[in-house]
């Protein structure tokens, strides 16, 4: 199964997490994929110094502004989705 998580630590918070996690929610929403994506929110995977916000996709990290959640989602999450189907 397919894993997806954001960081919602203090400076990815800062950073616009809580913007990356509806944009995701809503693609999950959209897109009927409750059943094939354990979607959750962690806290700190110690990349607080760089810039933007702490992703994880199957257990590979990933840094993205909130204005890329979505073209994040498009282009990493449904291909890794079409792969372990």
């Amino acid at each position: 199964m397919t894993e997806l998580s954001v960081c919602i630590g203090s400076s990815c918070h800062l950073k616009g997490a809580y913007n990356v996690l509806q944009t995701f929610q809503q693609l999950i929403e959209e897109y009927h994929l409750h059943e094939c994506l354990v979607f959750k929110a962690s806290f700190c995977y110690k990349q607080c110094g760089q810039e933007g916000v702490s992703v994880s996709l199957n257990r590979t990290a990933y840094r993205l502004q909130p204005a890329e959640a979505r073209t994040f989602f498009l282009e990493r999450v449904l291909p890794a989705l079409e792969q372990k189907r």
